[in-house]
């Protein structure tokens, strides 16, 4: 057996797998959208299997509060980006693969170009934009998308648009879920996340890239996993053999503005403060301002201020980030902001 392959000799044992397969791997370029909770474990999984190249795309930084399932990283890497530390530390890991960091945001402008050098796209952000976006790229470019996702002590794991036997392609994102309200579904940090379930559907997202690689049967493809770490059962969701869809071009992505935390603190009499929480997380902490819980905001655009900045905060950043969003598409002239990192911000503000 060649040196350089001797550490995966334990998987070329398996029936059916042997060198060849290995070298699929080898030559195979996978990028993963998202160093979190799903893109840690996917992305040691997939470089401990010998994936020869990596991309890591994440333009977020550490934090300390997501570290109980973000295993890649320690304390010490807080404030420092994802994708960088991400790179580092999977290169230890196995310095036979090349890893590629890509810190810009992705967005409608940069999607094609950054994917375009990749056989395989893992969807392991927890934002709905870019969920979409990379599912819609991925139509475009002709490109399978792997799709994991967590939410309190549930997990979705599919593969999207893959090349059927007759040509056709099979279901993506927009089968099953045409259009999300977002602003009704919260993140981790909001609705919590039990940490194991991050690694088991990274894992899973992890097995199914290395199936669709190696060309092994039962990728999941046309169906969705749908995995309860509570009960520890699972179930497959069929969605059909081939897409409905139809997907001609990207939706440009929204540009929202951002106000630091600090650059808040200095400015905040100056400003129409909104918390846009809802009632229950509004009665345990609040920095001050009106109160305008985000599915009731479009119903009262006619209190924002369209003489002063109008800032918009929540737990992470991300509902306020939505609010702006729906502020410059029906107010142009409200000069709409979001609280960077949101309350959580503010508090690491307030303790130094």
């Amino acid at each position: 057996m060649d040196k350089d392959l001797l550490r995966y000799s334990c998987q070329m044992a398996l029936p059916g797998f042997g060198e060849s397969t290995q070298r699929l791997l080898q030559a195979a370029r996978v990028l993963i959208v998202g160093a979190g909770g799903l893109g840690c474990p996917a992305a040691q999984y997939l470089a401990a299997s010998g994936v020869g190249t990596i991309g890591i795309a994440d333009y977020d930084v550490v934090s300390v509060s997501n570290l109980h399932r973000q295993i890649l990283y320690d304390p010490d890497d807080a404030g420092k980006n994802k994708a960088i530390i991400a790179c580092e530390r999977l290169l230890r890991q196995n310095p036979e693969i090349q890893l590629v960091p890509h810190v810009d945001k992705i967005t409608s402008a940069n999607v094609l170009q950054i994917i375009d050098g990749y056989d395989v796209i893992v969807d392991c952000t927890d934002n709905f934009d870019t969920r979409y976006l990379l599912n819609d790229a991925g139509v475009l470019s002709n490109k399978p998308v792997v799709y994991g996702a967590i939410y309190q002590y549930e997990g979705q794991v599919a593969v999207w648009n893959v090349v059927n036997h007759d040509g056709a392609r099979s279901p993506n994102y927009r089968d099953l879920f045409p259009k999300v309200d977002a602003s009704q579904i919260p993140n981790c940090s909001v609705a919590g996340v039990i940490p194991t379930l991050a690694g088991i559907i990274g894992c899973i997202q992890a097995n199914e890239v290395i199936k669709y690689i190696t060309g092994s049967l039962g990728v999941l493809t046309g169906k969705v996993l749908v995995f309860d770490v509570l009960s520890m059962q699972s179930r497959i969701v069929k969605i059909g053999a081939t897409t409905k869809t139809s997907i001609t071009e990207l939706a440009q992505t929204v540009d929202v503005q951002t106000i630091s935390p600090l650059a808040l603190k200095r400015s905040i009499a100056e400003v129409q403060l909104i918390d846009v929480r809802t009632y229950q997380e509004r009665d345990l902490e609040d920095i001050g301002g009106e109160h305008i819980p985000l599915d009731e905001l479009e119903q009262n655009l006619d209190k924002l201020s369209t003489g002063k900045k109008v800032v918009f905060y929540c737990a992470t950043g991300k509902r306020s980030a939505e609010a702006v969003k729906i502020v410059k598409d029906k107010m142009q002239a409200v000069d709409a902001f979001s609280l960077q990192d949101g309350l959580a911000g503010w508090s690491g503000l307030e303790e130094h």
